[in-house]
């Protein structure tokens, strides 16, 4: 690839941008040669990087549905060519395949992280539930994305994988809280973590950033509902 860009139909590689077009400035043949008149360009299409493509198709595949979207719908929404997005991405498999990565990176950085790793189960599984309300908030249209996708692709399906080991993640820390008796031991650690996460996935439905609930306090509000029930007497 020679830019990190997509635009209309010629390209500029100065600025690393695509632009709409350019017009020559016109001439007359009777006047003499004079200084050299800077090209005029015509009004058109801003250019887009990487990330705005990657914004748009998003956004477009949440309206839409993924399979519902064609590369045509696609560039009309970026306002250039099919051409110009194929020199950037194999298609839109590959659009889907950065979106679900994204927000799926997003959630297993959670679990990375040494609060994670170290200490009392349920300080641990409290630590993931609240670190993934801010990863939704941060990758809101990609977890959207990706809590849409139903397995009709190998794209979808390795994401689907991916959303699994998590979950086996969240369910091993509630056996541990159980083993440790800092978890009521009449619940099933499968059941519950789906019951968290699934209070944690319903945020999209409604949570928009900006929305007058910053995304430390809505972890908060979550984490408090989310254990109160959990936590023995």
């Amino acid at each position: 690839m020679t830019s990190d860009t997509v635009g209309g139909a010629s390209g500029d590689a100065r600025t690393g941008t695509v632009a709409a077009g350019v017009d020559s400035p016109s001439v007359s043949r009777s006047t003499p040669p004079g200084p050299a008149t800077p090209a005029r360009r015509r009004a058109g299409r801003p250019g887009h990087d990487a990330d705005s493509v990657l914004r748009t198709a998003v956004r477009v595949f949440n309206e839409r549905g993924y399979d519902g979207t064609s590369m045509e719908d696609l560039a009309r929404a970026l306002g250039v060519t099919k051409s110009a997005i194929y020199h950037h991405v194999s298609g839109k498999s590959e659009l889907l395949r950065q979106s679900l990565d994204r927000a799926l990176d997003a959630l297993f950085a959670v679990t990375r992280e040494p609060e994670a790793r170290r200490g009392p189960a349920l300080g641990r599984l409290e630590h993931v539930l609240r670190g993934s309300v801010l990863a939704l908030a941060e990758e809101l249209p990609h977890v959207t994305l990706l809590l849409r996708v139903r397995g009709n692709t190998p794209v979808e399906r390795r994401a689907l994988e991916r959303r699994r080991e998590f979950d086996r993640f969240v369910a091993d820390l509630v056996r541990e809280g159980m083993a440790e008796g800092s978890i009521r031991p009449d619940v099933d650690p499968d059941v519950a973590g789906r019951l968290l996460f699934g209070m944690v996935n319903s945020l999209v439905e409604w949570y928009r950033p900006g929305g007058g609930l910053d995304p430390e306090a809505l972890a908060a509000q979550v984490a408090a509902v989310a254990f109160e029930g959990l936590r023995k007497d």
